[in-house]
């Protein structure tokens, strides 16, 4: 099997909206975006499988010796070795890649955060990065474009963690800030236990307007210039948003039930988004 075929396999598996949006782009820019994608999965999987959490940490730190590796030497994992050539091509920043790994380090470290402030470093790392790395491949004209990718990044991962709520908690992990909870007057016990109250609907609404005041700034902020070049984007965007707009849709029940969308329905809007951009 060749790099490029691992990393197909390593994308294709997961099911993720990202690989529905990967088909309509020229063969470089599909298998360097499927490359990078096959990393984030590489390392998340690092964290969300491994029980030992020491042994976790050393896989991520062989992770960073093999990024060291895909700049300046020869990469042993077929993931290092699909990126390798294309680090260079498509001007993909080392210190992104490291990032990445420190965000999913960061699940290791802590399973809750303070506040909004202390979730955005998480999220800017896990999301916001890996918007960045995905622009310099789609390819953009005016640098205004990174910022709709860093605010895109977010609304991406904050649309996680709604649509997560319930199977994190199973894991012991709450990413709605404290203070949040708090304020709405749910407790993590709340959380942890599945526990609906009107507090914890309240909560969410507030979760997913933020989520979606994060997709208009991203989109106010996509020059015109650039909307073809990074239509792949847009069209993850039309899955994730459709996704928040069934969790809304279905009442809002994370502690106990998982969104997700069809396959059919997540072509059908990588198709119509491709089209109308």
């Amino acid at each position: 099997m060749t790099p490029d075929q691992y990393c197909q396999d390593k994308a294709a598996a997961s099911g993720s909206s990202f690989y529905y949006s990967f088909r309509f782009l020229p063969h470089d820019k599909r298998r360097a975006i499927t490359a990078l994608y096959a990393f984030c999965r590489e390392v998340d999987d690092v964290v969300d499988e491994c029980s030992d959490a020491d042994v976790a940490r050393a896989t991520l730190n062989w992770w960073r010796n093999e990024v060291a590796a895909i700049y300046g030497g020869m990469p042993q994992h077929p993931v290092g070795q699909a990126l390798k050539p294309l680090v260079q091509q498509f001007n993909l920043a080392q210190e992104h890649l490291l990032e990445i790994i420190d965000g999913m380090e960061m699940d290791l470290e802590q399973h809750s955060y303070a506040d909004f402030k202390a979730l955005q470093l998480y999220c800017y790392r896990v999301a916001s990065v890996v918007g960045l790395l995905a622009a310099e491949i789609f390819g953009y004209t005016d640098r205004q474009t990174l910022k709709y990718a860093h605010d895109l990044g977010i609304a991406f991962q904050l649309t996680n963690i709604i649509r997560d709520v319930g199977e994190d908690a199973r894991r012991g992990r709450i990413y709605l800030p404290l203070d949040e909870l708090a304020q709405f007057g749910v407790h993590t016990s709340d959380i942890l236990n599945a526990k609906e109250t009107e507090g914890f609907h309240k909560l969410m609404q507030f979760q997913i307007e933020r989520a979606q005041r994060y997709y208009r700034q991203a989109f106010e902020q996509l020059p015109a210039i650039d909307r073809k070049a990074q239509r792949t984007g847009l069209i993850m965007a039309a899955i994730y948003r459709a996704t928040l707009d069934e969790v809304v849709a279905s009442g809002c029940h994370v502690l106990r039930e998982r969104v997700s969308l069809g396959t059919g329905y997540k072509l059908w809007l990588a198709f119509k988004t491709w089209l109308s951009t």
